[in-house]
């Protein structure tokens, strides 16, 4: 079985894009103790703080934050960071070449259930001759991103990974500490017959999303003349990884339950990255009027919505919103 650095190396990953995604797997290998360790350890729970989101902080998603923040500032591989925990970008080694964006604890209102949680990363390069403590360098589409992954917490430790040559998916082997490829070059199954959706906001949806659940929730008796289920985990990481092993549906549409927050999911660093695995693998990620990857940011916590999955799945749900 093959170990993560040689079958990056095959990509044609360079060996200072490998140092800087192995820099990051081993925050999260101490992440994914932590978690492990759950109440035995002292991190569950919540913090008396909110981040910028307006959304109160478990202490594991300080923590979380905390490891990969230093772990990667002090190696000099990166010029700056943006995190979902941190207000602003923060610089890191002016003459680096790299940029990262990090969700340190995606679906951590997961924690204290002991259920499924992951890290997503975001990895760019700086435009030359750029200052590090400008956060418009992470101005970018995901199309410039030159590595995507996710690492996921659950019965075992998952990383999911790409680098522009397909998606691939390691399994860590806790007895030595390696990720070993378990699933080479993910393909998405065109076809599905799974949706995951938070259907508690089914009310606040846009007509288009609500007529396309609709017609799912109809199954054979309905226009789609075909049963389908619902699998819902509240943790974008573990519907994104159900979705690249068997293929499936993903959505966190616009609504109108905040008019100021239409959208739920950040662009930099939950939907680009998953978005490059997903299209990686064969797949579509879109925000039902547009290419994910192909949106020009604004912001560095900026929202979107975002439909992704099986291919004819989501054609199926955009010929709803076109």
């Amino acid at each position: 079985m093959r170990r993560l650095p040689p079958v990056l190396l095959e990509d044609g990953c360079s060996r200072e894009l490998l140092s800087l995604i192995r820099t990051i797997l081993a925050a999260c290998k101490e992440i994914s103790f932590r978690v492990g360790q759950g109440a035995l350890s002292g991190v569950l729970g919540s913090t008396l703080d909110e981040n910028i989101q307006g959304e109160t902080q478990k202490k594991l998603d300080v923590l979380s934050n905390q490891l990969l923040k230093d772990i990667l500032l002090e190696t000099g591989y990166v010029k700056a960071i943006a995190s979902e925990e941190e207000d602003y970008t923060v610089a890191g080694n002016p003459d680096a070449k790299f940029i990262v964006a990090f969700d340190p604890l995606d679906g951590s209102s997961n924690i204290d259930i002991n259920s499924l949680v992951g890290t997503i990363f975001s990895i760019m390069e700086a435009p030359e001759g750029s200052d590090a403590n400008d956060p418009s360098i992470f101005m970018q589409p995901g199309d410039k991103q030159v590595a995507a992954g996710y690492v996921l917490y659950g019965p075992s430790t998952m990383l999911a990974l790409t680098v522009g040559k397909g998606t691939r998916i390691f399994t860590l082997d806790k007895t030595h500490g390696s990720f070993l490829l378990t699933h080479d070059f993910a393909q998405i199954p065109a076809k599905t017959n799974e949706f995951a959706l938070n259907m508690s906001n089914q009310r606040h949806w846009q007509p288009a999303m609500q007529n396309y659940v609709a017609d799912l929730l109809a199954g054979e008796d309905g226009p789609r003349k075909e049963n389908f289920n619902m699998r819902w985990i509240a943790a974008m990481v573990g519907d994104v990884h159900r979705v690249l092993t068997r293929g499936g549906f993903f959505s966190y549409p616009a609504d109108t339950k905040d008019p100021k927050k239409p959208y739920k999911l950040r662009l930099l660093y939950e939907a680009n990255p998953m978005a490059m695995l997903i299209e990686q693998a064969g797949g579509i990620a879109s925000t039902g009027t547009e290419r994910i990857m192909s949106i020009q940011p604004d912001a560095i916590h900026q929202r979107v919505a975002v439909i992704l999955g099986s291919k004819d799945e989501v054609e199926t749900c955009l010929s709803y919103h076109n």
